[in-house]
């Protein structure tokens, strides 16, 4: 398991985003599972740093983004409380985005098309929805309300709330029951949007671009 790791890290990084997106909704409910939650969040923060490790980003700003990041969870673990939640998805935010960039640039380093680089579109797309996750996270933090939904309109939305909110801006198949109802909030879900359009536009299409001369050529 190590070495495959080691040989493809995208598609374990890929794996462990989707396992967390079925583990997320057991996690939210009670103490225990916030505790979980942050672990699971250390975790996570791994396989990016896993991930930059075999890219043309610096393996040591990953660690510098990382740790804060780990220890702000760790302590929201071991104490059971989310008031440090909105640090930490600071850190865990531009580490993300610092990780899909680094991805990025790994898949558009070669005409080679290898099969960690199809991992890495997975994996670069589910990075680039969770950083605007926890972008959302710092946004409500910093302007509460900023967020509304048809459910309990005038709470806090949850961490699985903004995830959702931001899947469906990033894959451009409109907005969730959640909606941003702050000036500020609607011009981060806006530039969510564009994000999602170019990423389809400039990588995607690119990567099928080259796997499909690939195989004219063979």
């Amino acid at each position: 398991m190590l070495a495959f790791a080691k040989r493809e890290p995208s598609a374990v990084l890929f794996a462990g985003q989707v396992l967390g997106i079925l583990l997320y909704p057991l996690m939210q409910d009670d103490g225990v599972g916030q505790a979980l939650f942050s672990i699971f969040g250390i975790a996570i923060l791994g396989l990016v740093v896993l991930a930059v490790r075999s890219t043309p980003g610096l393996t040591q700003v990953a660690l510098l983004l990382a740790a804060p990041a780990s220890i702000l969870l760790l302590i929201q673990a071991i104490s059971g409380s989310d008031a440090l939640q909105p640090y930490s998805s600071a850190f865990e935010c531009v580490l993300y985005f610092y990780a899909a960039g680094a991805l990025i640039a790994y898949m558009l380093a070669d005409h080679d098309v290898t099969r960690d680089e199809l991992w890495a579109v997975g994996a670069t797309f589910t990075l680039v929805a969770w950083a605007f996750a926890y972008l959302f996270l710092v946004v409500q933090a910093a302007e509460p309300g900023t967020f509304t939904a048809a459910v309990d309109p005038d709470s806090q939305r949850t961490w699985m709330e903004l995830l959702f909110l931001s899947f469906t801006t990033l894959s451009s198949t409109g907005l969730s029951d959640v909606v941003p109802v702050e000036a500020f909030g609607r011009s981060v879900v806006m530039i969510e949007q564009m994000v999602g359009l170019a990423f389809v536009a400039m990588v995607v299409s690119r990567l099928v671009a080259l796997t499909v001369l690939r195989r004219r050529d063979t």
